[in-house]
C-alpha cells in the first residue's frame, strides 16, 4: 500500500473521518482525535494508523483548541484584527461591496487573504486566527498521537490560500512534523536521459491538497488520514513547514498591485 513498494504500482489512499467532535478553547486535540483515528478501517481490513501514514489537520480546529478566538464585532474590528496580524501588505484592491481585499504577510511570514483571519465557522462577533506557531502545533500533535496509539505519523497542519495567476484555493501545509516537505528531483535524468535541472516537488503540500478533496471545506470533516506516503515519512520532526517558506530574495512575486 506504500507508493515506494518495489515492483507494484503506487497507491495513494485518503480518509477523512466523521464524528471529530466540536473544539474548543483548551481541549488536548490528540486526546480527542484518537479514538477518531482508531476507527479508521482500510480497504485491507485493518484499522486505525499505522505507521508511515499522515495525519492531516486543518488549522481551524487547531487554532481553536489553542484559544484562537478573537473579538470582531464589525467590519472596523475585524480590520483591526487583520492589520494586528499583518507584517506586510503585498496587494490590496477595492470590491463592488465597499470592502478591500488585501493580500498580507502575516505573522507566520505566509502570504495570504485578509492575513489567514477567518470569520468562518466562528461564533458571530468572533475572528479565528491562526495558530501561533503551526509547526510546533504539529509537533505536540504528533507527539500526543505517539503516546496515545503508539504510532508515529507525520502531521501536517493545512490552511487555505489562493494562487496568483490561478482560480480558485488549494490547501497548502503551514505546520509539519516528521514529513519530507520537498523532494529535490535536481541532477536526475528525465525519461530522455536529460537532466533536470530546477524541479524541486513541493510533496507536504501536494498531501495537503489531496487530503482536501476528502475533508472538503463544509463537510464537517476536518481531519484526513493520507496512506501511501510513508518513503516521505520521517523519524525526526524535521525543520518544519516554515522552512518553505521563499525568502524575500528568491521571492519573484514580493511586490502585488
Amino acid at each position: 500500500m506504500s507508493a515506494s513498494t518495489p515492483g507494484s504500482a503506487p497507491v495513494l489512499l485518503a480518509q477523512a473521518p466523521d464524528g471529530v467532535p466540536t473544539i474548543t478553547s483548551g481541549d488536548d486535540l490528540a486526546a480527542l482525535l484518537t479514538p477518531v483515528l482508531a476507527a479508521l478501517t482500510w480497504p485491507d481490513g485493518s484499522t486505525g494508523l499505522a505507521e508511515g501514514d499522515v495525519v492531516v489537520v486543518a488549522s481551524k480546529i487547531v487554532a481553536k483548541a489553542e484559544g484562537r478566538l478573537v473579538a470582531a464585532r464589525d467590519d472596523a474590528e475585524r480590520d483591526q484584527v487583520i492589520a494586528g496580524e499583518t507584517v506586510r501588505v503585498v496587494a490590496e484592491r477595492a470590491r463592488p461591496d465597499g470592502t478591500t481585499l488585501r493580500i498580507v504577510e502575516n505573522r507566520q511570514g505566509l502570504v495570504m487573504a485578509a492575513a489567514g483571519v477567518d470569520t468562518s465557522d466562528v461564533p458571530a462577533g468572533t475572528a479565528l486566527l491562526l495558530p501561533e506557531d503551526p509547526d510546533d502545533s504539529a509537533r505536540r500533535l504528533r507527539r500526543g498521537l505517539n503516546a496515545r496509539t503508539g504510532v508515529r505519523p507525520g502531521v501536517l497542519i493545512t490552511d487555505t490560500v489562493g494562487r496568483p495567476w490561478r482560480r480558485g484555493v488549494v490547501d497548502l501545509a503551514i505546520g509539519a512534523a516528521g514529513v519530507q516537505l520537498l523532494a529535490d528531483l535536481r541532477g536526475r535524468a528525465d525519461a530522455y536521459g536529460r537532466e533536470l535541472t530546477s524541479t524541486v516537488v513541493a510533496v507536504a503540500d501536494e498531501i495537503a491538497a489531496a487530503a482536501e478533496l476528502v475533508k472538503g471545506k463544509v463537510s464537517g470533516r476536518p481531519v484526513a488520514v493520507v496512506r501511501g506516503m510513508g518513503h516521505a515519512v520521517t523519524r525526526e520532526d524535521g525543520d518544519g513547514a516554515a522552512s518553505l517558506i521563499r525568502p524575500p530574495a528568491e521571492d519573484l512575486f514580493r511586490h502585488g498591485g
